[in-house]
């Protein structure tokens, strides 16, 4: 029997999926031909979401650590032992340390409305130190928000349309692979596609022109066009008038960088800018599909406010096909009902995620003594891990890992509680690059004695004493609040047709810049008054922020986007993608690789003050001389030596949004063929 789910992983395209299950078990899966947006194709990865549910590696049992720290060493137990003395424990460090000595940790492990978040009533109402999620998504967001405002950009779908289309810092056929036939079919009528990215991707082999800047200079490439358009005069004279502000600023700005400055910055040539800003300018319809590259870096929110002010030049919100995307969907957005903020005492204390490192080994007042890990596996893709490894090895720290597989994480747990995949509970799925939400229903029952998110909470909840409605809500209960919202993006939604398990597009136009910007000035900001008032620049900067740490030592610049085979540390489970993606590989330029003596195939110790990771070496003009590309993210276990990429990124803030800069690292490499395993 075929039935029909969403697939839950952090990725904009939130596939409709067909998932065949035969005597309880889930044998095939497959794309919905029904689903509006992805049109019944799915990536090579969800095509092992079967091996993913019924794995042999599976947790399917509550587990008590045994042996040290570390050694994977657990003993069966049953959830009432398990779920007693989380809460024991929990009880125990909040009477002697104060409930701020507990701290949750959690991410996008499960996409779903009501799982993702079920967790943060709990430790609202228990008082723990609340963790600021931002690893990811801010400071792209705080930067677009300064310049055109929040909610849904452009419909991806809409670029059809378009005759000149830039992916700037996306790598579409890996990370967003549904957009690509819509970029395909104005190919096909014409349209010219430039991708903008430091290495040489898939997708940028398969665009008509590729700009291979360095890392963290996006906002110098934008000022260049700005430059080339303004002196070249094409501009939409009227749009700038009448719907943008701070124009004669940005132009002072912009005469700040022009072509041959801003190729310096990036390291390509002044013709490659000019030729970039002329064709983007003569468009009748230009188009931008930014990724989150951009924003990884300390300058990131300044990076993407700049290139989102690229389309209010040329006036491209008005024509159908031209505009610029960061993230759609937006509905439903009030889950104040399910997360219950008033529950948290005022004056709680907050950990930046982004800390985990600082906050389990140096923070006191009080010191984190209890981790409660879910949907998310922090030795994985907490930044800096040698502090955080150092930190859950810490014997006074208790450690409970919600999980599904024995990850880097999990091995470091005192209490391991087995989670319920997405196949196997009842959620609403908004997406964030198409603007339509998805019930699922459970395919199968809980595999083994595995138990769902909310299953978890509402347990513990139960164990701490906590009475409020929140702690008794069933998942169809959480589902018909959400579908009942009072937003303007869900006016006109068919509930029913929700209900009944299909994508259902959601009240937002293509093109939702077509009146007004959600901006103070309700236009486009070229100057801004709101980071004026937050003490930042209030104009576009073009220069890059380099990683301050270790100086010339560590001359090299080091990135991990997206391997096609993983996302984030999602699918290293999988043995069949662990095998066809081969050991943790780096792309080293053959000017680089020489002159430290490194051929493709050996292994490498990339570095810096920060930690080491060992990887294979491919030699390749994929890549800018002086920039080393790790596509992950694997696991640190199966790294040579047992330590992931994350050891050299640090815990340092982004410009605006306080999120990771995960691409903005210094580093050095070497032969490494004495390393151990």
């Amino acid at each position: 029997m075929w039935k029909r789910s969403v697939c839950t992983k952090d990725c904009p395209d939130t596939c409709g999926l067909l998932v065949k299950v035969e005597a309880g078990r889930i044998t095939a899966v497959k794309g919905d031909p029904d689903h509006p947006v992805t049109q019944g194709f799915i990536c090579r990865k969800a095509g092992y979401f079967p091996e993913h549910v019924h794995t042999a590696e599976r947790i399917l049992a509550p587990l008590k650590r045994t042996g040290p720290k570390g050694s994977g060493t657990f003993v069966t137990v049953t959830w009432d032992e398990a779920l007693g003395e989380i809460a024991g424990r929990m009880a125990a460090v909040a009477a002697e340390h104060g409930p701020e000595a507990i701290l949750p940790y959690f991410y996008a492990g499960h996409m779903g409305l009501v799982h993702r978040h079920v967790g943060h009533a709990f430790f609202h109402r228990l008082g723990a130190s609340r963790l600021i999620p931002t690893i990811c998504g801010p400071a792209a967001g705080a930067g677009f928000e300064a310049s055109l405002g929040s909610g849904p950009s452009t419909a991806i779908s809409a670029a059809a349309a378009s005759d000149f289309i830039i992916i700037w810092g996306s790598n579409t056929l890996t990370t967003n692979l549904h957009a690509w036939p819509f970029f395909q079919k104005a190919r096909k009528n014409g349209a010219r596609l430039t991708v903008i990215d430091p290495y040489r991707t898939e997708t940028a082999r398969r665009a008509d022109t590729h700009l291979m800047l360095r890392p963290g200079t996006d906002a110098a490439l934008a000022l260049g066009m700005m430059n080339v358009l303004i002196t070249d005069d094409l501009l939409d004279h009227a749009f700038i008038k009448n719907r943008t502000v701070g124009f004669d600023a940005l132009k002072a700005r912009a005469a700040m960088y022009p072509a041959e400055k801003a190729a310096a910055i990036c390291g390509i040539s002044a013709g490659a800018v000019r030729e970039l800003a002329r064709a983007y300018g003569r468009a009748g319809a230009p188009y931008i599909r930014t990724g989150w590259g951009p924003s990884r870096q300390l300058g990131g929110a300044m990076a993407m406010r700049t290139i989102a002010l690229l389309p209010g030049l040329v006036g491209a919100f008005k024509q159908p096909g031209a505009g610029i995307t960061r993230s759609l969907g937006g509905a439903p957005s009030d889950l104040s009902f399910l997360t219950r903020p008033d529950l948290c005492p005022p004056g709680t204390r907050k950990v930046n995620m982004v800390h985990l490192g600082h906050a389990l080994t140096e923070l006191e007042g009080p010191p984190i003594k209890y981790l409660h890990v879910y949907l998310s596996n922090p030795a994985a893709v907490a930044p800096q891990s040698r502090p955080v490894m150092a930190g859950l090895a810490r014997e006074d720290l208790f450690v409970s890992v919600q999980e599904m597989f024995m990850t880097d994480t999990a091995r470091m747990a005192d209490i391991i509680l087995p989670g319920a995949s997405f196949l196997e509970v009842k959620d609403l799925y908004r997406a964030y690059g198409h603007n339509c939400i998805q019930l699922a229903e459970p395919v199968i029952p809980p595999v083994g004695l595995s138990r769902s998110t909310l299953a978890i909470f509402q347990d513990l909840a139960a164990r701490m004493g906590f009475a409020e409605e929140v702690f008794s809500l069933t998942e169809d209960q959480c589902v018909d609040r959400l579908l009942k919202e009072p937003s303007p993006y869900m006016v006109d939604v068919d509930a029913d047709r929700v209900r009944s398990g299909r994508a259902v597009p959601l009240n937002i136009p293509d093109n939702p810049y077509a009146q007004s910007f959600n901006t103070p000035s309700g236009k486009v900001e070229f100057y801004s008054r709101d980071w004026e008032a937050k003490g930042l620049d209030p104009l576009p900067d073009g220069r890059p922020v380099r990683d301050p740490e270790g100086g010339e030592r560590f001359p090299l610049e080091f990135i991990t986007p997206p391997h096609r085979l993983f996302l984030n540390s999602a699918f290293n489970e999988i043995a069949a993608l662990r095998e066809e993606a081969g050991p943790p590989v780096v792309l080293i330029h053959p000017g680089t690789a020489a002159a430290r003596r490194i051929a493709s195939g050996d292994l490498v110790r990339v570095h810096n003050d920060r930690g080491e990771c060992c990887l294979t070496a491919r030699v390749t003009e994929d890549t800018r001389p002086g920039l080393l590309v790790a596509e992950g993210l694997r696991w640190p276990g199966l790294h040579r030596g047992g330590r992931g990429a994350n050891q050299l990124t640090s815990q340092r803030l982004t410009d605006a949004g306080d999120t990771c800069a995960f691409h903005c690292n210094r580093v050095e490499v070497e032969p490494a063929s004495s390393v151990k395993d």
